[in-house]
């Protein structure tokens, strides 16, 4: 959305959350660990982030099968849950992180609509087992706080950090 070019890399990170670790905490750790692993030139900018849904302070990943992504959105259905990212940038030996968290209420959902959902397969790789940018975004009645942290990346934060690294992107 910026017309910044970039190259994707998929870091070796293990994104299992730890036995009692809090979302806010978990997000931020997982996009530490994922900015660090990547090898770059001393003046690249490294951008990494991961995004988790919470709601009743559990952390909803990535469903594991169809039942636990119609059980995700049965918790979620009718109620407002929170979506954290936490974005990490590095430009050499300097870095800058931060979480963001959005506010997400869901409309209330029948369960012939997340029988339909789930069989679009979209749920099934997205924390929490929905897209707000795909199908999903039609259970969505509102959000308070940054859309593109629900999307994934939270473009405001990406923006301000790295210009705190002396990188304008805009």
């Amino acid at each position: 959305q910026l017309g910044v070019q970039f190259a994707i890399v998929v870091p070796d990170v293990d994104e299992s959350p730890h036995p009692g670790e809090r979302a806010v905490d978990y997000v931020g750790r997982i996009a530490a660990a994922k900015v660090q692993a990547v090898a770059a030139p001393p003046d690249a900018l490294v951008i990494a982030a991961d995004t988790t849904v919470e709601i009743d302070g559990d952390i909803l990943v990535k469903p594991a099968d169809n039942a636990d992504a119609a059980g995700m959105l049965r918790r979620l259905s009718a109620r407002t849950h929170q979506v954290h990212t936490g974005v990490a940038l590095r430009r050499g030996a300097d870095h800058a992180d931060e979480v963001v968290t959005s506010l997400v209420t869901f409309s209330p959902l029948t369960p012939a609509m997340i029988e339909w959902y789930v069989a679009t397969g979209e749920p099934l790789d997205k924390a929490g087992a929905y897209a707000l940018q795909g199908a999903g975004g039609a259970f969505v009645d509102r959000v308070r706080g940054s859309v593109s942290n629900i999307v994934g990346l939270p473009l405001a934060t990406v923006v301000r950090l790295a210009h705190g690294l002396g990188v304008d992107l805009l």
